[in-house]
C-alpha cells in the first residue's frame, strides 16, 4: 500500500547515510537516495522494486535490514498500516514525532505528541522503567475523505 503525505520528500544536503549506523555502501546510498525522491510511505517491496527499476542491484533482505537501521536512527519514518504492513519514507522532520494516517486514502500527517510523551514517561516511571521509548500509530479519516472532497 502506498500512501500520500502532506510533506514533500526532503532534499538531501549531506551524504545520505552520514550520522547513521548504515555503512556508506553503494546500495545504502542508493536506498536513501530513492527514499529522498519518493513521496509518501512505501513498503520495502515497493522500495526494492523502485531500486531495481533504476538499475540498482540490491537484495530485498538488504533493503529490509537498512530500512530497520535507518528507522531506528530516525532517518526514515516507519508506520504500520491497518493490515500490519510496515511502510517507510524519508523523514520530513527531525526528532521524535508521530503520524496520523487516513484509513481511506492513506494520507499521513506528522504530529508532535507532547501529551503522549509525558504519559509514556509517567506510566513507565510508575512501573520502575527508565530510558523510555514508544511507538504510537494513529489512524482516522482525513477531512477530505470525511466530506467526500479530495485531500490537499
Amino acid at each position: 500500500m502506498t500512501s500520500q503525505s502532506t510533506q514533500p520528500a526532503p532534499q538531501l544536503d549531506r551524504p545520505p547515510t552520514r550520522g547513521t549506523r548504515v555503512r556508506g555502501t553503494r546500495q545504502a546510498e542508493a536506498l536513501v537516495s530513492v527514499l529522498g525522491k519518493l513521496s509518501g510511505f512505501h513498503s520495502a517491496q515497493e522500495i526494492h522494486a523502485e531500486l531495481r527499476r533504476r538499475g540498482e542491484r540490491v537484495g530485498l533482505t538488504t533493503v529490509y535490514r537498512h530500512l530497520q537501521v535507518l528507522s531506528e536512527d530516525e532517518v526514515v519514518d516507519a508506520i504500520r498500516d491497518e493490515s500490519g504492513e510496515t511502510l517507510y519514507r524519508r523523514c520530513a522532520t527531525g526528532g521524535h514525532h508521530h503520524h496520523v494516517t487516513c484509513r481511506s486514502c492513506g494520507r499521513s500527517v506528522e504530529v508532535e505528541g507532547k501529551a503522549v510523551e509525558r504519559w509514556a514517561d509517567r506510566v513507565a516511571a510508575e512501573a520502575g522503567f527508565v530510558d523510555v521509548d514508544h511507538t504510537v500509530e494513529i489512524f482516522g479519516v482525513c477531512p477530505g475523505c470525511a466530506t467526500g472532497s479530495p485531500s490537499p
